[in-house]
């Protein structure tokens, strides 16, 4: 097995899925006489299907159903409501049922060759993470995780493209309805201050040649108050913001792709600089008081917004303008 593997469903567990899908009532019975098992085995699937990390309510008198429908990742689907400009931009669109990471997973294939434009989808990640390590909660099937493989010429030209991403998946969100949607520097996406998703960006190659880029999406569309309690800050979900008018995450998926690939198509010749006027008005934190935790020391000041590299800049309070890299900075803001 690879080492970005895990195990798939079972022939089971998918089947039980697709009928609970639709987020109705299905009787123990039927359910059991359609998959010809008895009542027992399908008890004990739908114990499988919770260790998932759905959640499967017991109706008496009417049987089991999902908290809530649920849509799984389609390739083709995805493919065929991307953007003109965008579709010859995507490479093979690979959805996994189960996965370590998918930005692991293209990590991987960019060693192997993969295109770029190559797409990695996953209903479920064991080992998802975020940047400076962080676990990336990663339940089956309610959020998006998506990577995206892109290559360019050489490093050097890869400052501030976690920003750009940032900026168009604004864009995208905002299409959506998601109007209050912002960021928090360096990769978080906001809405009113709680996080939405994240973006992490890692690269494999040459320092002085060609090099992959593994540019990594992950989207909150349905936590349960689980899930949520299980994540050390406050998070929000697209389904708490939009209700009934929550997108398909296959449309979702597709819209964000026509926004992401076009940029990355030019980004190597405009670079970050073609969005930092877009970037700024969508960072919720410009002009406001914030903290920089640097290891052990903690430097205070006001933002002044980002370099033409995507590094901070902060009026800090002893009268002096700094830069900051990401690198393991942590922002916060604090109150004036």
């Amino acid at each position: 097995m690879r080492h970005d593997a895990a195990p798939d469903l079972t022939a089971l567990q998918r089947a039980l899925i697709g009928l609970l899908a639709d987020g109705r009532a299905h009787s123990g019975s039927r359910l059991a006489a359609a998959l010809g098992l008895s009542r027992s085995a399908i008890w004990k699937a739908i114990h499988q299907l919770e260790a998932l990390g759905l959640t499967v309510h017991a109706v008496p008198g009417a049987g089991y159903r999902l908290d809530a429908p649920l849509e799984l990742l389609d390739a083709e689907v995805i493919r065929r409501a991307l953007t003109p400009a965008a579709r010859p931009l995507a490479g093979e669109i690979r959805v996994h049922e189960c996965i370590e990471s998918t930005n692991a997973a293209l990590l991987a294939a960019a060693r192997e060759g993969a295109p770029r434009g190559t797409v990695c989808l996953a209903e479920m990640q064991t080992k998802g993470r975020g940047r400076l390590g962080r676990i990336w909660h990663s339940p089956f099937a309610g959020n998006i995780y998506l990577s995206v493989l892109w290559s360019f010429s050489d490093s050097s030209v890869l400052g501030g493209l976690s920003l750009a991403v940032g900026a168009v998946l604004i864009r995208a969100l905002r299409a959506a309805g998601v109007a209050e949607a912002g960021l928090k520097w360096p990769n978080d996406i906001l809405w009113n201050e709680r996080k939405l998703g994240g973006v992490l960006v890692e690269v494999t190659g040459e320092t002085h040649g060609r090099v992959a880029a593994v540019i990594g999406i992950g989207l909150n569309c349905h936590l349960t108050a689980r899930e949520a309690e299980a994540i050390d800050q406050a998070v929000v979900d697209l389904h708490g913001i939009l209700g009934e008018r929550v997108p398909s995450r296959n449309q979702l998926v597709a819209a964000l792709l026509a926004e992401l690939l076009p940029m990355l198509a030019c980004f190597e010749e405009r670079g970050f600089g073609a969005h930092i006027g877009e970037w700024r008005r969508y960072h919720v934190f410009d002009g406001r008081r914030a903290r920089l935790e640097l290891d052990t020391t903690a430097i205070e000041g006001c933002i002044a917004g980002v370099s033409a590299s995507g590094t901070l800049l902060l009026d800090c309070d002893d009268g002096v303008r700094r830069e900051f890299a990401s690198g393991d900075v942590r922002l916060r803001p604090v109150s004036a």
